[in-house]
């Protein structure tokens, strides 16, 4: 009898957030692991996965590493916080090197984790896979060229499912919603732009892990297209975000700010380098901002756990539970608490 072999997939930023939560949950399911990153992995699954090292830029490391695997998970991102040089040459040409080094190994399967990013600034609701793409900022932009990347491999017979993720969050995670966690922890009122009546839905990591997989095991076939994924369950912002509040313990609000002065302020505090947001977030943050996952629904069979307020306590419930570990820390990534900036001589007010 013929043992089977697990299949290997090649992780790209799996020293990340999306990244050490993806590993975590294909490790039961006997795959074979190989996580490439520039960052250190470390995590207590070290010894369960094959480590590599890399800059998904440096096509000759990254093609050595990938060799003999089954297929490819490309994670790996320069967020929005990062230069416009670093996000175009990582979200774009890495893009193209994870596709060229796995085609040049044998590797037909890649999965590509894009963003909701990709719609810009939208003007109706929900959003759809064949809406068009209009990036705003570098961010947006690279993740609209990266999948027109994804569209040429394709037409050379790989199969390239590509994933457009709403705003994720869950254990490990850190980033943007570290701002307020902090201020839920301390006690304090939270301040919201716009009224928070507009409906903006999160996506829990571990639901968007089973998308991932959903699209590493399906058919071929139905799995090679464009997949919206988010929460199935979310109410408006500010019922959503008054959950964490809530779980807070200390009786506080989500206050609204009129929306139309508190951009202007934050586009003038960006130019100083003084905004701990960057444009895409401050310029959504108080219009409705929702996709439909119908297509992900009927052709993968997605069915997402964590509702956004379930998603937002569990994550802030690890931030309670993980804070010594950094509490003096900041960062760019999403496993960084971002610089509260000014935001925290407002803090005192609140």
């Amino acid at each position: 009898m013929t043992q089977h072999t697990p299949p290997r997939a090649f992780i790209t930023g799996g020293a990340g957030f999306l990244g050490i939560n993806l590993i975590r949950y294909l490790l039961p399911k006997g795959f074979r692991i190989t996580s490439y990153d520039k960052a250190d992995f470390t995590y207590p699954e070290r010894d369960q996965v094959t480590v590599a090292t890399g800059d998904i830029r440096d096509f000759d490391t990254l093609k050595a590493a990938m060799a003999g695997s089954s297929i490819v998970v490309h994670c790996a991102a320069a967020l929005p916080l990062y230069s416009e040089k670093d996000i175009l040459s990582t979200d774009i040409d890495g893009t193209r090197n994870v596709l060229e080094a796995a085609r040049q190994n044998g590797i037909e399967w890649v999965v590509h984790v894009s963003s909701t990013a990709v719609y810009g600034i939208p003007d109706h609701h929900p959003l759809r896979e064949d809406d068009p793409l209009e990036g705003v900022g570098p961010y947006g932009i690279a993740k609209v060229e990266a999948e027109k990347v994804c569209l040429e491999f394709r037409k050379k017979g790989m199969c390239i499912p590509i994933i457009r993720p709403k705003s994720f969050v869950g254990p490990e995670r850190l980033g943007v919603f570290a701002l307020f966690y902090e201020w839920a922890k301390d006690g304090k009122n939270f301040p919201m732009i716009g009224n928070g009546r507009n409906r903006y839905q999160l996506l829990d990591v571990e639901d968007l892990c089973e998308a991932i997989y959903l699209c590493m095991t399906g058919d071929p076939a139905k799995v090679n297209d464009v997949f919206n994924i988010g929460a199935s369950e979310f109410t408006t912002m500010r019922e959503d975000y008054q959950a964490v509040l809530d779980r807070a313990g200390f009786g506080k609000r989500i206050i609204g700010f009129p929306a139309a002065p508190v951009i202007w302020t934050l586009r003038f505090l960006e130019m100083l380098h003084l905004s701990p947001l960057y444009k895409w977030v401050y310029e959504t943050a108080a219009t409705d901002s929702f996709v439909s996952i119908e297509k992900a629904q009927r052709v993968l069979g997605f069915s997402p756990r964590f509702s956004n307020k379930q998603a937002l306590v569990r994550n802030f419930e690890w931030y309670l539970e993980h804070l010594s570990e950094f509490e003096n820390v900041t960062g760019i990534s999403h496993r960084a608490p971002w610089k509260q900036g000014i935001l925290k001589l407002f803090k005192v007010f609140f």
